[in-house]
């Protein structure tokens, strides 16, 4: 679903990002990619290697972009929207960990 509404706030943004999100294993090819982007946001903190960064880009990015071109066959808002995009990923990811996530996703109209 492609809406042509421009996104000022990410509080407006965030119901927007969840409908981008509505396939279930979607979600699960982010939570992978974000918890493998953090794993090695956390090994270039603890061995003190800048590297490590490129890992965690390239695993948060990979997974999503393949949940999004072959499950929900669409644009990743990253395109459009890289910071409030950035910035919702892991906010689901934390609404997920918190069990918060289904509420959101009922909230922005997701069944």
């Amino acid at each position: 679903m492609t809406e042509n509404k421009k996104y000022e706030t990410l509080q407006e943004f965030w119901p927007f990002y969840l409908r981008e999100h509505s396939n279930k294993m979607n979600r699960i090819f982010h939570f992978i990619g974000t918890t493998c982007a953090l794993v090695f946001i956390l090994s270039a903190i603890f061995y003190l290697n800048a590297w490590y960064l490129l890992g965690a880009l390239f695993s948060g990015y990979f997974f999503a972009w393949i949940g999004h071109f072959f499950l929900e066959k669409n644009r990743p808002a990253t395109f459009t929207y890289p910071f409030k995009s950035f910035v919702s990923d892991w906010r689901m990811y934390f609404c997920t960990i918190t069990g918060q996530l289904g509420k959101e996703l009922q909230k922005a109209g997701v069944k």
